[in-house]
């Protein structure tokens, strides 16, 4: 693991020992001109007045929180947080796909179990301690707990890591019946999306500059890798459209402003979910 903001930033993408987390270390570097070289503080995610049903669920020897949202009997939707944590963003996103169509039951799971980077370096701290295969396996739990609540049919979706922990999800997870990734493409090492097993729909901004991570050479790579694997498979690239381009809520237009992110035309957002919404309600309709 690199520990230091000068190696984290040195160079281009890094070449490093190999773990799950080498490809987005240039997040970090890309999206901040520096991070503090101070002990990073990390806070506690704050239940907000949502209207968010917390549950726990087990897996191996460890619980987790999740928040679910939407009707009971409904397709559930696993959605997979982006590196700051069970933020606004992400439950913005949640309480969104709940209410497209019919009704999903969308839950997220605590990845980060509780804590939430409110900055840069915070996010970049938090994500290089996640356990890649850890967080696999909760995605598999998730996926469980929503199929033994009432849904028939599950789906997993995600941005940025959540969204190369979705593609993950469609080689290593039984039981995901579609997934939607936004900008993020999982290491080799975790998952290959050759040996892709559930519909994967993909999404990239043209002006990605995440290089290995979502940038167009690597949106093209995940396009012919999930030809080769056979199952049905979409890659959408976004002309003028840079990373994180979903996040459109006023707080998250503001965090995309300080990291000096362009804005987003609202034609491209609204184009990507409609696209999602045709590909779940495709696989996910019973």
């Amino acid at each position: 693991m690199i520990s230091t903001c000068s190696r984290i930033f040195a160079g281009s993408l890094l070449v490093v020992k190999p773990t799950h987390t080498t490809l987005v270390f240039s997040v970090a570097r890309t999206l901040s001109p520096c991070l503090s070289a101070s002990r990073f503080q990390v806070r506690a995610m704050a239940d907000s007045a949502t209207p968010f049903k917390k549950v726990q669920i087990q897996r191996d020897d460890t619980t987790f929180d999740a928040y679910v949202i939407g009707k009971d009997d409904a397709p559930g939707i696993v959605v997979l947080q982006e590196w700051w944590g069970v933020d606004f963003e992400i439950k913005n996103h949640a309480q969104k796909i709940s209410q497209f169509d019919s009704g999903y039951k969308a839950l997220i799971p605590d990845l980060y179990r509780g804590k939430v980077g409110l900055d840069v370096a915070e996010a970049q701290h938090l994500m290089d301690g996640l356990d890649w295969r850890g967080a696999v396996k909760d995605i598999q739990a998730s996926v469980n707990w929503l199929k033994s609540n009432g849904s028939n049919k599950v789906g997993v979706t995600g941005y940025c890591m959540g969204g190369a922990l979705a593609i993950a999800s469609s080689v290593l997870v039984p039981g995901v019946d579609a997934v939607v990734a936004f900008y993020g493409v999982p290491s080799p090492e975790l998952a290959d999306p050759v040996n892709a097993k559930a519909p994967v729909q993909a999404h990239f901004g043209e002006d990605d500059g995440l290089v290995g991570f979502s940038d167009v050479k690597t949106g093209k790579a995940l396009e012919e890798k999930l030809k080769a694997s056979g199952v049905p498979n979409e890659v959408y690239f976004y002309p003028q459209t840079g990373h994180a381009f979903m996040n459109k809520s006023p707080e998250g237009v503001e965090r995309r402003k300080k990291m000096g992110m362009p804005d987003v035309e609202d034609a491209a957002v609204e184009q990507a979910w409609t696209r999602f919404r045709s590909w779940m309600s495709r696989f996910l309709s019973t």
